[in-house]
């Protein structure tokens, strides 16, 4: 499944899902019969993959997430969508994740005019974040900048293009998410096993 993992091309035809949809190798287009096990272990990779999330550090977000009240999945996906490096790419700032997670690490973002530097930050209501001043120039975020046209924007996200700034608003909305599509009720199936 194509995971929109490497920016631009992935909307483009070098993708190199669109060009060969099978896995590699001499039986890569044998047909598999999955478990069900196998199809939620699959789904459960799928998300820690495209958010850049190490498994031990992806259960600790499913518990946080069976604590809170609400859909588990929904309250799941929440906390990995107000990440600081998800917002980032989210925002426009970055065009991958991967991308984004770099910025944040070498300190070139601002949440509420103090730099942080931890890609795990978790934002909370009305954070407002920013670039810093000395990295406004750096050729990546204008880049990415100008194609942020081209990806969908979500509600829960506000962008200041002018300023090099944004807001966080609040809770991701669940229907607003599906660049690829994510079934977490997979997810929750395979950690309550």
């Amino acid at each position: 499944m194509k995971l929109f993992l490497k920016g631009e091309r992935c909307y483009s035809e070098k993708c190199s899902y669109t060009r060969r949809p099978y896995p590699p190798g001499q039986h890569g287009q044998g047909r598999i019969k999955l478990s069900e096990y196998a199809v939620r272990l699959r789904e459960k990779q799928k998300v820690r993959r495209i958010y850049g999330v190490l498994e031990r550090q992806f259960r600790e977000y499913y518990f946080d997430a069976t604590r809170r009240k609400g859909r588990t999945g929904e309250q799941m996906l929440g906390l990995l969508e107000s990440r600081l490096d998800n917002v980032v790419y989210r925002i426009g700032f970055a065009a991958t994740r991967v991308e984004a997670r770099q910025l944040v690490q070498h300190g070139h973002i601002l949440i509420n005019g103090k730099r942080v530097d931890i890609p795990s930050y978790l934002l909370r209501n009305g954070d407002k974040l920013e670039i810093r001043p000395k990295s406004r120039e750096l050729k990546s975020i204008a880049a990415s900048l100008a194609q942020v046209e081209k990806r969908p924007m979500m509600s829960w996200l506000e962008l200041d293009k002018a300023n090099l700034a944004g807001t966080f608003k609040g809770q991701a909305v669940r229907e607003e998410m599906n660049e690829p599509q994510i079934r977490e009720q997979l997810v929750v199936e395979y950690y309550s096993r």
